[in-house]
């Protein structure tokens, strides 16, 4: 990844779980839910939802 990239928005999800100190059962739930509702909405990036 080069600097001018941001992580991607489940690589934060991740690490914002990790830094909290969260399990993995949790990481993972969150990951898959997350997943699930952009691609209920058409792929789209939630910053791009109104």
């Amino acid at each position: 990844m080069t600097q001018s990239q941001s992580p991607r928005l489940l690589d934060q999800v991740r690490e914002s779980i990790r830094l909290k100190h969260f399990s993995l059962s949790i990481e993972k739930s969150c990951v898959y839910y997350i997943r699930d509702f952009i691609l209920f909405h058409g792929d789209r990036h939630p910053k791009e939802m109104a």
